[in-house]
């Protein structure tokens, strides 16, 4: 296990094993995120997050989801500050509930923003995290899953640019560089959800 969360009375503890030796404090806070990334990049930034919806392919619904029936879908969303993306989330999901049903696919929660609708603490392994230089960038990529009764999702994030954990707001409005992605996107185009 790549996280190890424990706790007592006195004391908390989180380690995280296999890490790159040059992650930082910042950057390693947002590898331990469960469900809620969206909300540290927010209190980080000090500014809204914003869900970008770039595909989302479900399976048939020809039932309510339940075990015998689960509905998956594939789906990959950039998240979004001030006309970067700041993250870029390919995930799997798995729902078996047709509460969760109903709150990811007809409602159109974010997966995060979900499991706080079901009021649920998701269980959280990490699987892997790996350091990249991509076009001369350093990127920072995550795999891990998220899981509650009824609804388990397999998520990898690509921070494409671990700049913007060093130098912030700088970074932040540096015009974009990032070619092919959705990083000049209106704020309020319909299809995104605000954080």
């Amino acid at each position: 296990m790549l996280a190890s969360d424990s706790y007592n009375t006195v004391s908390t503890s989180l380690q995280l094993t296999s890490v790159p030796k040059d992650t930082t404090g910042l950057e390693r806070i947002m590898l331990a995120a469960q469900g809620d990334l969206q909300r540290l990049l927010s209190a980080f930034f000090a500014r809204p997050i914003l869900v970008k919806c770039i595909y989302a392919n479900a399976s048939p619904r020809l039932r309510p989801a339940s075990p015998e029936n689960p509905i998956t879908q594939s789906r990959q969303v950039h998240l979004i500050c001030a006309n970067r993306v700041l993250c870029i989330a390919t995930s799997l999901v798995t729902i078996t509930s047709p509460q969760a049903e109903h709150l990811f696919l007809d409602e159109q929660f974010p997966i995060g923003q979900t499991f706080r609708q079901l009021h649920r603490n998701p269980r959280f392994t990490l699987l892997s995290v790996e350091t990249l230089i991509v076009r001369g960038k350093r990127e920072l990529r995550r795999t891990y899953t998220l899981e509650t009764k009824g609804f388990l999702t397999e998520i990898l994030e690509v921070f494409p640019d671990r700049d913007m954990f060093t130098r912030g707001e700088a970074w932040l409005l540096e015009e974009s560089d990032l070619e092919g992605t959705c990083a000049s996107i209106p704020e309020n185009e319909p299809d995104q959800l605000m954080v």
